[in-house]
């Protein structure tokens, strides 16, 4: 008898209107509504619809309208790095780098994409034997405010060349990046429904994970959002890539660059204003260093410049909204009351927008949950380290593993800390960044899976061996 197919349109509840605020001024923009169950199900059947003609497409079909969607993206590159400037509040500078490294993005699946799907054969006991890569369906994308258009076109560009289809719920904050990136894509002239854009809330995605149509789902987000998109996943028996949160060590040997290490740590700290997973949070510096490397990482924390983020001679923008700032407030709140000191900075600025100063902690108690967290926000931790076991140690001692940065001229170093510092990458005299070319993702409660390169590609595909 044949299973009944589960359906996402369950649910019976109101719908919202999503509505942008500036986070640099507070002011309301643009209202978005959420979509209906009924205008949910007929993008999930449309999204079905697409899979079974986009699967059967030739590569150069798929690159075609990858290269297609590059230049729209270089095309619209200033009017799509402001929307998210307003949204979110990075600034203009870094929205419009980040809108042109997606369309770097599309171009490098398109140019490589069809090298890594290439067949494989084999010679066994029981004859020829080939392991092809095959398409599976519809994948749900659950993304987030901090990078809006380059944390899509991580899923959306694999997906696109892998003969999937793609749809994505993306984070309240930046709705109107959403409809942009599916209006790049219509523009490009992919099928209809090759990748649609779903304004719905969080507690519809459990629902959509449900569905029989869907086959798997990737998520960019917190811990918490983690837990239910793979309690999801698995009672689904779906496949699923989590890439969570961060708290990354950055350490500084005296064999490294010191002047060159306090001027990157600057950077690795405040890019998106302390709002990315792989920014360096925990700077870790041996007892040797430790005094040059603080006074001159403090000087440059101090010369950071928080303001119009639309001003390209700003530093920093602000917080993405007034809530997130409020969070890095109380965090830093709870690190002082146990016992952590705040140096400079950390401060909510006065006036308008969700403004807040750089800063330094130091005598963090290690031991101490508040030191275990992620701080989302321009405020690092600084922590002494007697010796390279110390250091590691340091490095080790949280429940994350996504990213670090390791300062060190000493080839023995440089091992110890590639093999044992439990982090799914790692950036030796440079800032963590992530590249189309290289696989990224984390380990432990950092989650699981790998986007981006060949492997980001294969994640959601079918390795089918054929005998004979």
């Amino acid at each position: 008898m044949e299973t009944p197919r589960r359906s996402c349109v369950g649910w019976v509840k109101e719908t919202h209107v999503f509505t942008s605020i500036n986070p640099a001024t507070g002011t309301p923009g643009a209202r978005y509504p959420e979509l209906t169950k009924d205008e949910v199900e007929q993008r999930v059947a449309r999204a079905h619809d697409a899979f079974l003609a986009w699967r059967e497409t030739d590569y150069a079909t798929r690159t075609d309208l990858l290269e297609k969607i590059a230049e729209q993206f270089d095309a619209n590159a200033e009017r799509l790095a402001e929307i998210a400037t307003r949204e979110m509040g990075k600034t203009l500078k870094s929205s419009l780098a980040e809108v042109q490294k997606c369309a770097g993005g599309f171009r490098h699946y398109a140019q490589n994409g069809p090298a890594m799907l290439e067949s494989r054969t084999f010679d066994t006991a029981a004859g020829k034997a080939t392991a092809r890569w095959l398409p599976m369906g519809p994948v749900l994308a659950v993304m987030p405010w901090n990078f809006p258009y380059w944390q899509v076109v991580r899923f959306l560009a694999p997906t696109i060349m892998a003969g999937n289809v793609g749809l994505l719920k993306h984070a309240s904050l930046t709705q109107g990046v959403a409809a942009a990136i599916e209006e790049m894509v219509i523009a490009a002239g992919a099928p209809a429904g090759v990748f649609q854009n779903l304004a719905i809330k969080s507690d519809k995605v459990a629902d959509l994970i449900a569905d029989d149509r869907i086959v798997a789902v990737t998520l960019t987000g917190s811990e918490g959002a983690g837990m239910q998109v793979a309690e999801a996943a698995g009672r689904a028996l779906k496949k699923v890539v989590l890439e969570l949160g961060g708290s990354d060590p950055f350490i500084v040997m005296p064999s490294a660059d010191i002047d060159r290490a306090a001027e990157t740590a600057v950077k690795a700290r405040i890019q998106n204003t302390g709002q990315s997973c792989i920014c360096a949070k925990r700077m870790i510096v041996h007892a040797d260093v430790y005094d040059d490397f603080l006074a001159k990482f403090s000087a440059g924390m101090k010369a950071v410049t928080a303001g119009d983020p639309m001003d390209g001679a700003t530093d920093m923008g602000p917080l993405s909204s007034e809530e997130q700032r409020q969070t890095v407030v109380d965090q830093l709140a709870q690190i002082q009351a146990a016992g952590g000191k705040l140096l400079f900075g950390g401060e909510a600025l006065a006036g308008k927008g969700a403004y807040m100063s750089a800063g330094i902690l130091v005598d963090v108690p290690i031991d101490d949950p508040v030191a275990q967290e992620e701080l989302f926000g321009p405020v690092a931790m600084v922590f002494k380290a007697d010796d390279i076991d110390a250091a590691i140690r340091l490095a080790n001692d949280v429940p994350f593993g996504l990213g670090s940065s390791v300062w060190t001229n000493d080839p023995h170093e440089r091992e110890r800390f590639e093999r044992d510092v439990a982090a799914g990458m790692t950036a030796v005299n440079a800032m963590l960044a992530s590249a189309p070319e290289a696989p990224f993702g984390g380990i432990k409660r950092s989650g699981h899976g790998r986007e981006l390169g060949p492997y980001g590609l294969h994640e959601f595909m079918n390795l089918k061996t054929v005998f004979g």
